[in-house]
C-alpha cells in the first residue's frame, strides 16, 4: 500500500515501513514477503521499485503502478486486476442514456425561463460603468463559461460526466459537502490560512455565482469528458474558452487533513493550509464530485509537460470561506484537453510518470 498524496501541498512521506506483498493472515510477513520476490513487472520486466508493484488479485502477476496505462498514482481499494484479467470483467463502458428526463434528475436541474446572456450583460455594464470612475490600471476580471448554444450537446456533455461519475460510483455534486464525522463547515475560516488567503472580488463573485446558477438551469459548461486508455477519464474543451474563464469549482468531501494523512484515495485537494496543522483542511471527491475530478494534471518535471498546462487552481476567501477553483490560465481550443498543475505549493505529488 503506498501512502496517500494530494493534489496541492502533499504531507510528507510517514516513516512507515509497509510491503504491498504482505498476508494480511499470518503472524508474520516476512514468509509471504519472500515468495514475492522475484515478482517483475509485466510491461518493463524490471523488479526494481517493489513498493510501486501491484499484483493481480486474480493471476499474482506484478505491474508497476506507473507502467499500467492508465497510470495509477496509488494503490486501490479493494480488489485489483490487471488489464488482461480485467478485459472479462469490463468489456466496454456503459454510456449514461442519452434522455432528457435521466439527465435533468441526474444532476437535479431545476429549469428557469432567464435566458444565460441577460445577466451575462448585466455584469458587462456594471463593470462598465464601474470602469469608468477609475481611472488607474484595474486587475482583470474572471469570466462566465459561455455554454454550448445547442441543447442537444449540452445533454450529449452532461451524459458524458454523468457515464464517469457512474463507473466510479460517485455522486454528483456542486458544492462543498460536509458529512458527520468529517470536518464541520465552521471549520471553513479562511481567516486561518496561513499568511492569509486572496479575497474573492465582489465582481468575480458575482461571476462564480452566475456560473453556478446557469448550471442549476442545465446550461452547462462547454465541455466533455472522454475515455482515454492511457490517461483514463479525461476532460476536452468542446468550444474555444477565453483566459480567465471559470471552468469549474473543486467540490466534495471536506475533511480534516490530520484524518487523511493516509488515505489511498489520488484526488485530494488542499482547502485550508492553517497555521495549526490540526485545522488544515482537505477535499475528498471519491463519493461527491462535479468534472474537477476528472480534469488530469500535468508532467511538471518536464518542459513538454508544463507546456500543456492551461488551466491554474487557485484558492480563494469567498464571504470567510475557502473555495478552490479552476480558472483558464489562457486561450483554450476546441478539442484540446484541460491539465492543471497538481503540485501548486509543494512539488510532491508524483507526475514524474504522467503522460
Amino acid at each position: 500500500m503506498l501512502l496517500r498524496q494530494r493534489r496541492t501541498e502533499a504531507p510528507k512521506p510517514l516513516s512507515v515501513s509497509f510491503s504491498p506483498f504482505e498476508d494480511e493472515d499470518s503472524d508474520s510477513g516476512s514468509g509471504s514477503e519472500a515468495e514475492y520476490d522475484d515478482v517483475c513487472c509485466e510491461k518493463c520486466g524490471s523488479g526494481d521499485s517493489p513498493a510501486d508493484l501491484l499484483l493481480c488479485d486474480q493471476c499474482n502477476r506484478g505491474y508497476h503502478l506507473f507502467c499500467l496505462r492508465p497510470i495509477l498514482v496509488s494503490v486501490p481499494k479493494g480488489s485489483w486486476f490487471c488489464p488482461t484479467c480485467s478485459k472479462n470483467k469490463h468489456n466496454k463502458l456503459k454510456s449514461f442514456p442519452l434522455v432528457q428526463t435521466k439527465i435533468v434528475d441526474f444532476f437535479r436541474i431545476q429549469r428557469s425561463p432567464e435566458p444565460t446572456q441577460k445577466p451575462i450583460q448585466d455584469i458587462r455594464k456594471k463593470r462598465k460603468r464601474a470602469s469608468s470612475l477609475v481611472m488607474s490600471k484595474r486587475k482583470r476580471r474572471l469570466l462566465p463559461f459561455n455554454p454550448s448554444e445547442d441543447p442537444t450537446r449540452r445533454l450529449e456533455q452532461m451524459a458524458s460526466l454523468a457515464t464517469a461519475l457512474t463507473a466510479t460510483g460517485t455522486e454528483f455534486s456542486n458544492e462543498l459537502t460536509y458529512r458527520p464525522g468529517m470536518a464541520p463547515r465552521s471549520a471553513n475560516s479562511a481567516a486561518l490560512e496561513r499568511g492569509g488567503m486572496q479575497v474573492l472580488s465582489n465582481e468575480d463573485a458575482e461571476t462564480l455565482n452566475l456560473c453556478k446558477s446557469m448550471m442549476e438551469r442545465g446550461e452547462w459548461p462547454p465541455l466533455m469528458v472522454v475515455f482515454d486508455p492511457q490517461e483514463g477519464f479525461t476532460v476536452e474543451a468542446d468550444r474555444s474558452i477565453k483566459d480567465l474563464t471559470v471552468i469549474t469549482e473543486y467540490v466534495g468531501d471536506v475533511d480534516f487533513l490530520k484524518n487523511r494523512e493516509n488515505d489511498d484515495g489520488d484526488s485530494m485537494m488542499t482547502l485550508l493550509h492553517a497555521a495549526n496543522p490540526s485545522k488544515s483542511l482537505v477535499i475528498c471527491p471519491d463519493e461527491h464530485s462535479n468534472i474537477a475530478r476528472f480534469i488530469n494534471g500535468i508532467n511538471n518535471h518536464t518542459p513538454e509537460g508544463r507546456k500543456k498546462q492551461n488551466l491554474k487552481c487557485v484558492r480563494f476567501d469567498v464571504n470567510g470561506e475557502c473555495r478552490v477553483l479552476l480558472i483558464a490560465n489562457r486561450d483554450i481550443s476546441k478539442g484540446e484537453r484541460l491539465y492543471y498543475d497538481y503540485n501548486g505549493y509543494e512539488h510532491e505529488y508524483p507526475t514524474q510518470h504522467f503522460v
